[in-house]
């Protein structure tokens, strides 16, 4: 790569494939540096230090994989359809695999802590509301909520973990509708 070119965004990006591979820990300057063909002073050109870098990268995550996809759906006025494309986005359009389940695991981290549970709370907040617009009362479109979250969370780990004992996570249309639909739920 042409250091000239290397961007900041080109360091996000392998600092989160890092993180997908090998966790928070594999998040390290030197490495990440050799990945992409630079020195560590390309690294300071962008960051102060590894932790600005992780936090900056996880933001990033935060903006792309919540706030903009959100914002995506947030205007289409059927519930139902709103729904089942969040769905689609969120489990069809993983831009780096294995992320989330490696966030999940180093949900104690001090940097990681935080953004992740930002991130959960406008999720769930944003389902909450949508199976409200559905007509199911308060605390039960907050039910459904964490019900279907926990099964999103759920399927993108066994994705990751076990794609060869459960091939139906990995590319089934059929399966992957049978998800959504089930995860739209009841209403009433």
């Amino acid at each position: 790569m042409d250091v000239a070119r290397l961007s900041k965004q080109d360091w996000l990006t392998a600092a989160l494939g890092a993180l997908a591979q090998g966790g928070v820990s594999a998040v390290a300057v030197v490495p990440l540096a050799q990945q992409l063909g630079v020195t560590r002073g390309s690294f300071y050109w962008h960051f102060t230090d590894r932790t600005a870098l992780l936090r900056d990268a996880l933001q990033w995550w935060e903006q792309q994989g919540t706030i903009a996809v959100i914002d995506q759906v947030a205007s289409i006025a059927d519930p139902r359809d709103k729904l089942r494309e969040l769905f689609r986005i969120a489990i069809t359009e993983d831009p780096v695999s294995g992320l989330e389940p490696a966030l999940v695991a180093h949900a104690d981290d001090p940097v990681v802590a935080p953004i992740l549970r930002r991130v959960t709370e406008r999720r769930v907040a944003f389902l909450t509301e949508a199976y409200a617009e559905l007509g199911l009362p308060a605390t039960r479109a907050r039910r459904q909520a964490l019900v279907a979250y926990s099964a999103y969370v759920g399927w993108i780990q066994l994705r990751r973990a076990t794609p060869d004992a459960l091939p139906e996570i990995v590319g089934d249309p059929e399966a992957l509708a049978y998800l959504v639909d089930n995860l739209i739920g009841p209403t009433g």
